[in-house]
């Protein structure tokens, strides 16, 4: 005898997180927005003592600027990724759909470090092949 989910007294069982509009997805909203000022607020102050001049005095230190700020864009998007991962799978509420989308954004997530791990070792690759 199988047991139906809709038997007379029981509601039945929603899936897929938290419902709109619930406390636990307005907190995963402002967590989001404060993460992002958090971020847009640093750049500012990382470039405070850089003297105003944007100048590079050879083409490897703009090589060299530019894998530093495609290391730092990696390291943050793969932050943000996840961040949005571990969200989803803790507001999955059992939803097998839903822990198979964090478990694909923690795996991008892993990617992006790796890729921001080794931008700068491809760039020392490619900078010894072209022979700079």
């Amino acid at each position: 005898m199988t047991l139906s989910p809709f038997r007379p007294g029981r509601r039945p069982v929603r899936r897929g997180g938290a419902p709109p509009g619930s406390p636990a997805r307005k907190a995963a909203a402002a967590l989001a927005a404060v993460l992002a000022a958090a971020v847009l607020a640093a750049g500012p102050a990382a470039l405070a003592g850089t003297g105003g001049v944007l100048a590079a005095a050879s083409v490897a230190q703009v090589i060299s600027n530019t894998t530093a700020w495609i290391v730092g864009i990696l390291a943050g998007v793969a932050t943000l990724f996840l961040t949005l991962g571990g969200l989803r799978y803790l507001m999955a509420g059992g939803d097998p759909g839903e822990v198979e989308k964090a478990k694909t954004a923690l795996k991008s997530a892993a990617i992006g470090y790796g890729l921001a791990i080794l931008a700068p070792v491809i760039v020392t690759v490619l900078k010894s092949l072209v022979g700079g």
